[in-house]
């Protein structure tokens, strides 16, 4: 904080203190920590929680992942943890490297190119997770 008169800072000065004593393990925390707490799901619970479970003949998981990577591409660097989530998700439910960096890259028109790159750089470290596990698997 630089100016405690500011409001807004003020406010997040008093939402930071406030989830400290609800928690004090909030007071390290990082979106990308939260990441490894949340697992993977296996396609055919994916497909049961969000997709074929109200119409048999709806979405697949695959594709309703590769629709919620188009989204988030569209809002841009504020999403890099749902980006990185949605990219694995869709990797397990299916979808192949071509598909999600295609998904990322035709938003490049509606979002701009600064959303699309930084989508892409997002979406390239879980590839490269997943390259360096395969290795040492």
């Amino acid at each position: 904080m630089t100016d405690p008169k500011n409001p807004f800072e003020m406010m997040m000065a008093q939402a930071q203190e406030m989830a400290k004593a609800m928690n004090p393990a909030l007071e390290s925390f990082s979106p990308k920590g939260f990441e490894s707490l949340w697992p993977t799901m296996p396609k055919d619970i994916m497909e049961m929680t969000f997709g074929k479970g109200v119409s048999k003949d709806g979405l697949d998981a695959k594709t309703r992942l590769l629709l919620t990577l188009a989204g988030l591409t569209m809002l841009g660097a504020q999403s890099d943890t749902q980006i990185r989530m949605t990219v694995r998700h869709a990797l397990e439910a299916g979808a192949t490297k071509d598909e999600i960096a295609e998904t990322i890259a035709q938003m490049a028109m509606f979002a701009g190119v600064p959303s699309m790159t930084r989508a892409m750089e997002f979406a390239q470290e879980v590839l490269d997770e997943t390259e360096e596990k395969d290795k040492d698997t």
